[in-house]
């Protein structure tokens, strides 16, 4: 089964070469999606700089927003176009390890499953602040009380899909509420999700963190209005 990588990236000059040599590492069949959402420091001469390697592994796209978008609108440019059997979103900060993808990949089969999502709050190796374990609790279990889901971890953004599912779900967000309406819409077509711990290591907003307090009254919103839509 190939593999689809969708790597939404916005101003990550320092990591951007250390997650796509992580994700190139990883033995599977696979493609990677770059979507350069407007980046306005060096990512995207990171990325041609980047050439030579792209040249000989053969699995790299790149496309361009001219102006941000948003995370949303990065992850349906990618979605446009994937090719592989399964599909992942990765972020390109390096909170989370291409490693757990065998791991992911090996569950969607085992379970039989459309969907497998990555859990931080199931492994054993979890460093994050206690805020941001803290929103990350109350978005989940708002997520559970309104869908009758038994989640742990709603915010992941390790969600590995059956390519068919993630291009039939209709996503319109644009911003950081897409793995809030990804979850469900999932949710509402009465798909079950598995979960299977990873690793995380989350970054301080020094370090680059971009989601915000505000994003997360935002994905609230988002539950909550996605609740009572047909």
């Amino acid at each position: 089964m190939k593999l689809s990588v969708i790597v939404p990236i916005y101003n990550e000059e320092r990591t951007v070469r250390e997650i796509l040599d992580k994700i190139l590492s990883v033995s599977v069949d696979k493609e990677i999606i770059i979507v350069d959402d407007g980046s306005t420091d060096k990512t995207r001469e990171r990325l041609i700089d980047y050439s030579d390697k792209i040249g000989k592994a053969g699995q790299i796209r790149i496309v361009t927003h001219e102006k941000n978008l948003g995370k949303g609108r990065a992850v349906k440019t990618a979605i446009e176009s994937i090719q592989g059997d399964l599909a992942i979103i990765q972020d390109a900060d390096l909170e989370y390890e291409p490693v757990e993808y065998i791991r992911l990949i090996d569950a969607i089969k085992d379970e039989n499953a459309d969907v497998v999502y990555g859990s931080r709050f199931l492994g054993k190796k979890h460093v994050t602040s206690r805020l941001h374990r803290f929103a990350n609790w109350v978005l989940t279990f708002l997520t559970n009380i309104l869908y009758g889901s038994n989640l742990t971890d709603m915010p992941t953004c390790y969600k590995l899909f059956k390519a068919d599912t993630l291009k039939n779900l209709n996503l319109k967000s644009n911003g950081f509420t897409i793995d809030a309406e990804i979850t469900v819409k999932l949710l509402k077509k009465g798909i079950n999700i598995p979960e299977v711990p990873i690793s995380y290591r989350g970054r301080s907003y020094h370090e680059g963190k971009k989601i915000t307090w505000k994003d997360g009254f935002t994905i609230m919103a988002t539950l909550i209005k996605y609740r009572f839509l047909p």
